[in-house]
């Protein structure tokens, strides 16, 4: 029996999730279901990419994705099952595969085509879950659809390399629940421009000249206590994912803000990189 994931941004407040939940349990009762989140950003296909990019990989190969984003479909945007990667993906043609995952090529694309499929507002679950219980029971993706060779791809926006190598112009891709920004620069990408060069990471009137590899590390236990960095001040590094990232240390987004607020970013904004 497959784990079935549920991405949405449905959030809490409404019977989507439950309703979904509920109709996997009716057809599979012994199933195993994980929230992925339900608070994606209406309509937002950046951030539900970032958010499945760095999750679906922790999950076992033959795991059922099931994402109710933008899912009513018409002529350019079917609904498809994607198996990639050795996962399963069940969305409508929005392009969000991939942003998922614009490195890896799909193994298998179907259009979904089930027989008296009911045609409403609410396709995640009168479409996606009958597929997703069908897969995790070890059914056939020939058996609910068609090969379909259309799938949309949309590509993630990239750092731009400017000043032969001197400098790199990234741009700010989520922002999450502790308002830390996370941008599209990659440690690989720093690592191979930096190339024993200092560096300053300069956003809005700040300059960072240090990149730690945890959050508690700024607060170094060899410095004078009054000298100490810790609590409120701002800080870079790379993430679990490899992503740079921006944090006000120990921040709380819904009393004194975090890094997005208290710098005044957003999603797009840019942040540079300049190698001296």
């Amino acid at each position: 029996m497959a784990i079935i994931t549920l991405t949405t941004d449905f959030g809490h407040k409404d019977h989507f999730v439950a309703a979904m939940k509920g109709l996997i349990y009716s057809e599979l009762p012994e199933a195993k279901i994980v929230d992925i989140s339900h608070d994606i950003a209406p309509f937002d296909l950046q951030e539900c990419a970032y958010i499945l990019e760095n999750t679906y990989r922790h999950f076992p190969k033959g795991t059922v994705h099931v994402i109710g984003m933008d899912a009513e479909a018409h002529a350019d945007k079917k609904h498809v099952v994607v198996l990639l990667d050795g996962h399963y993906f069940i969305t409508a043609n929005t392009g969000v595969i991939g942003l998922i995952a614009n490195e890896v090529s799909p193994e298998k694309v179907m259009e979904i085509q089930l027989p008296n499929a009911v045609h409403n507002s609410f396709p995640t679950a009168h479409i996606f879950i009958k597929v997703a219980c069908h897969i995790a029971r070890g059914g056939t993706l020939e058996v609910v659809g068609k090969p379909y060779t259309a799938l949309k791809t949309l590509k993630k926006f990239a750092p731009r390399i400017i000043e032969n190598g001197r400098q790199i112009i990234g741009s700010v891709i989520y922002i999450d629940n502790y308002g830390n920004v996370v941008t599209n620069i990659k440690k690989h990408l720093f690592e191979a421009y930096k190339n024993g060069r200092t560096f300053e990471i300069l956003v809005r009137n700040h300059t960072i000249k240090s990149i730690y590899k945890a959050y508690s590390d700024m607060e170094n236990d060899r410095e004078e206590r009054g000298r100490r960095r810790g609590d409120g001040d701002l800080l870079a590094l790379f993430n679990s994912s490899d992503y740079l990232e921006l944090a006000i240390y120990r921040s709380n987004l819904k009393t004194v803000g975090g890094a997005s607020t208290l710098l005044g970013l957003e999603y797009r904004d840019t942040i540079t990189i300049d190698f001296k």
